[in-house]
């Protein structure tokens, strides 16, 4: 396989993002770890809640080459998400959002969002 179609295959639908570009270190799966340990802690998640946390690698011209995306569905059913523009290792508590930001990241049905 070549370069372009390894590229092709590792997009997500029509977006430029890629995730799982690269392998995850020991050092990227304790940053995941601690970032969703500060969203639970943050939020107020119960230990159901799923938190999802990933890099991905964007192409475009302007994007970060690499950013974390953070998604968590609550029990009410309710997705939320935020970007944090920089890698996951390099993510501190201070970049996730205030606490009562909580309702603001309500992804709205028809948002069209491809990072989650």
């Amino acid at each position: 396989m070549n370069d372009d179609a390894a590229a092709q295959q590792n997009t997500v639908g029509n977006s430029p993002f890629r995730l799982g570009a690269r392998n995850k270190t020991a050092q990227d799966r304790a940053a995941i770890a601690r970032v969703k340990q500060w969203v639970r802690d943050r939020f107020r998640l119960n230990e159901d809640d799923v938190v999802m946390v990933n890099e991905l690698e964007c192409a475009l011209p302007g994007c970060p080459p690499l950013e974390t995306v953070i998604a968590f569905w609550t029990e009410d059913g309710q997705r939320r998400h935020y970007k944090v523009f920089k890698p996951v290792v390099d993510v501190v508590e201070d970049d996730l959002p205030p606490s009562w930001m909580k309702n603001a990241l309500i992804v709205l049905d028809g948002m069209g969002c491809d990072c989650c």
